[in-house]
């Protein structure tokens, strides 16, 4: 997290040496000093911070594919005469535990159109959620364990590599 902080300074110093306040001039700068930071990582010493990266954008494109396929799914149920819906919440138990995960999981699913994230357990290992479209409960909760779940476990934890 040290890493991250002072590329976004970087990135600062950046912006204020060219004078352009600009959001695609922040982000040259914060890529600019991602790139001194990677040149200099053997002087900083070891660091999962580089390695974040990769899995950020991997995640970005996961989650808008996501999010493009349950639009049209809402569309096309929509455009269409017949209803495809098959409503129903769906407890799913969770392998993450800390505030920050799960909040970061039910936000997602709130994003994406035919979910909606209802409550958590008291004891936060059950995650409620409304699906338009749980034909196969146990499928839609491998769906949601396999994916969003597996990315959200992947990107916060401190022992896979976390920032």
């Amino acid at each position: 997290m040290n890493l991250f902080i002072f590329n976004i300074g970087l990135a600062l110093v950046w912006v204020a040496l060219t004078g352009v306040l600009e959001p695609a001039n922040f982000l040259v700068g914060f890529l600019f000093g991602y790139l001194a930071l990677l040149g200099a990582r053997r002087a900083l010493g070891p660091s999962p911070y580089f390695g974040k990266l990769w899995q950020v954008i991997g995640f970005v494109f996961f989650f808008l594919w996501q999010l493009i396929l349950s639009n049209l799914r809402v569309a096309y149920d929509v455009l269409t005469p017949r209803h495809l819906m098959q409503a129903r919440v769906l407890g799913v138990p969770l392998d993450i535990s800390t505030d920050v995960e799960i909040t970061t999981l039910a936000n997602l699913i709130s994003l994406s159109p035919g979910t909606l994230s209802v409550d958590v357990s008291p004891d936060r290992r059950i995650l409620y959620i409304h699906a338009m479209y749980a034909a196969d409960a146990d499928a839609s909760r491998r769906e949601i364990k396999s994916g969003l779940e597996r990315w959200i476990l992947a990107l916060w934890s401190k022992e896979r590599g976390g920032a």
